[in-house]
């Protein structure tokens, strides 16, 4: 699918919620001059969009029907990401409990998944300088052929912890919890499951600073890059 011109790398980054995959990537893809992106922004847009316009959000029918309708556009510079709905700026609002608590059943309906995996794949195409993209399913099901496939994983303590100093004032066993019913419904849904691709270099962060895991990884692009001269 992708041609081996060195600067123009597909790194393929997946792994549950908490693992460092959004601070990784960008870091990765800035030190390195690539672009990034977040293919989960993707889905916590289309599940604000639905909430917005009062689609039922628990009928895979009526997520079906509309999935077609929101433009998202994601702008991929590392340094600055962006993520759009129907020309407005939605960075923040996707992020709201109510987007959380609801992104999984929206992600798993196939019409949605389609859609945005057409997205995905035609962003990772038309970036000449290459990319970096991360989700839970770029290496198993968007970008099968990617260069390199990374999966980072971390002990649901560690993530819970991480995830909860992002929210002010979540609560750690609330957001552990949290956590663990999302990994059980990314991982057990019939479309595009979150998995670790056959041949994805795991990485387990749990022990690992910001700065290692992003050590690590740039070390793992580099090797593959040298690999296609």
């Amino acid at each position: 699918m992708f041609d081996t011109v060195e600067s123009a790398v597909i790194v393929a980054i997946d792994g549950p919620a908490g693992t460092g995959k959004s601070s990784t990537s960008k870091a990765v893809a800035a030190a390195l001059g690539l672009r990034y992106l977040d293919t989960g922004a993707q889905y916590r847009a289309i599940t604000w969009w639905m909430i917005a316009h009062g689609v039922d959000t628990a009928d895979p029918a009526a997520i079906a029907t509309a999935a077609g309708k929101p433009a998202i556009v994601s702008g991929t510079d590392p340094a600055a990401p962006t993520i759009a709905v129907d020309g407005e700026d939605v960075s923040a609002p996707i992020r709201t409990p109510e987007v959380s608590a609801k992104v999984s059943a929206v992600s798993a309906v196939p019409e949605v998944r389609s859609r945005i995996t057409a997205l995905q794949r035609s962003i990772a195409a038309e970036a000449e300088a290459g990319i970096v993209v991360e989700g839970r399913d770029i290496g198993t099901t968007v970008l099968p052929d990617a260069h390199l496939k990374v999966f980072l994983t971390a002990s649901p303590e560690a993530r819970a912890v991480r995830r909860t100093a992002e929210l002010a004032g979540a609560d750690l066993a609330a957001t552990r919890e949290a956590l663990i019913k999302r990994d059980a419904a990314d991982s057990s849904r019939k479309t595009s499951p979150l998995a670790k691709a056959d041949d994805a270099v795991e990485v387990d962060t749990t022990e690992l600073t910001l700065a290692q895991v992003v050590a690590e990884v740039t070390e793992l692009v580099e090797q593959r890059r040298a690999a296609l001269r």
